[in-house]
């Protein structure tokens, strides 16, 4: 059957893609405003800065030919409600991590961030000069979109817990925020996920209405004030490796932009990403500090908890193999993954062990 037609009419892409019916409105060449939707909170730490520095390098680089109109979560539509608002034509653009999208297809989990899969360095391999933007263009052409990673938050935490977790048993009816292919692995261990937006997980803590939560690591955590609630810390987590952040364009709007235009969004996103994540790496150190000196518990998970991350997560993969698309994006990502990961433990990883003995 033919990929495209099986995705607009399976379950996972019927309603998304049936929005790329509807016809895009034809702009005047010359100077344009286009509207930028988020899944961010205004001034959320770290994933707002990102797409607030994706529009105004679009803004500078195309010198002044295109304006980007920031709206946050809420502001036009909802923190999840982004996708749709795009593809529909209601917004030009959004800005936001494509695995609150897996509904709309799975893959989209492999350009955020997948159970045990890449880190943010082997993920911009695979993208950059592997098949990963080729595989973005593929499914992006699905729903109508033009997808660029414009961010990434490096590897995130195992995230914040009311009680310590001693056996993959703890996590059975405990209700946890998850997005994306980590919250299907949980809920394969019995945990209640819940997908919550960004800004509202907070107060879903404080209330009670979850009884843990991921959300990025120290510096947005810290920011977002997790640890006035608990003080239960896990700081390596299987979720998320590292979690890049997308500016998807609706595609007929990147196709009416001059070559210039369309060079400076991709340029811009990629700007983007290298300096977010530098944001991320350059912050969490000292955050985590303080955080440690406020009383917060950094521990780790056991390790008969990470083979129960293992055991689901692939239940999670195996649940998506039968989609053609699914599979390919698959096997290319961990082809690539191992391909980067030898050379990286070999170097990187062992400088850095011995740096530390050498030097502290």
């Amino acid at each position: 059957m033919d990929r495209r037609k099986f995705l607009k009419t399976s379950a996972l892409g019927g309603s998304a893609a049936a929005t790329t019916a509807l016809a895009a409105p034809a702009y005047a060449q010359g100077k344009r405003t286009l509207t930028m939707v988020t899944s961010w909170g205004r001034g959320l730490a770290g994933v707002f800065d990102a797409a607030q520095k994706t529009a105004d390098n679009i803004n500078a680089v195309s010198d002044g030919s295109l304006t980007i109109d920031v709206k946050a979560a809420g502001e036009l539509v909802g923190a999840f409600e982004v996708f749709d608002a795009v593809t529909s034509g209601q917004a030009d653009m959004y800005h936001a991590a494509d695995y609150y999208f897996v509904n709309q297809h799975p893959g989209f989990a492999f350009f955020t961030g997948v159970p045990f899969g890449m880190t943010a360095i082997e993920l911009n391999n695979w993208y950059y000069h592997g098949n990963g933007i080729e595989l973005y263009d593929q499914l992006g052409q699905i729903f109508g979109l033009k997808s660029f990673l414009a961010g990434n938050t490096g590897t995130q935490a195992g995230g914040w817990y009311k009680k310590e977790i001693n056996s993959p048993e703890d996590f059975n009816g405990l209700k946890i925020r998850m997005p994306g292919l980590g919250g299907k692995a949980l809920g394969y261990m019995g945990a209640s996920v819940q997908n919550i937006p960004g800004a509202e997980v907070y107060q879903a803590l404080a209330s009670g209405a979850i009884d843990a939560t991921e959300w990025i690591g120290p510096w947005a955590d810290e920011k977002a004030g997790f640890q006035e609630i608990t003080k239960t810390y896990y700081a390596a987590g299987f979720h998320e490796p590292s979690a890049g952040l997308t500016l998807a364009m609706n595609r007929d709007v990147f196709d009416s932009l001059t070559p210039t235009q369309q060079k400076a969004v991709e340029i811009s996103a990629g700007d983007a990403n290298v300096w977010n994540l530098s944001q991320y790496l350059m912050n969490n150190g000292a955050a985590l500090e303080r955080l440690k000196a406020g009383g917060v518990k950094v521990l780790e998970f056991p390790d008969s908890v990470w083979d129960g991350f293992g055991a689901a997560s692939q239940k999670v993969f195996d649940e998506f193999m039968g989609d053609e698309l699914f599979a390919e994006i698959f096997n290319d990502y961990m082809g690539s993954m191992r391909a980067s990961s030898g050379w990286i433990s070999d170097s990187i990883t062992a400088y850095r062990s011995q740096r530390d003995r050498v030097f502290g």
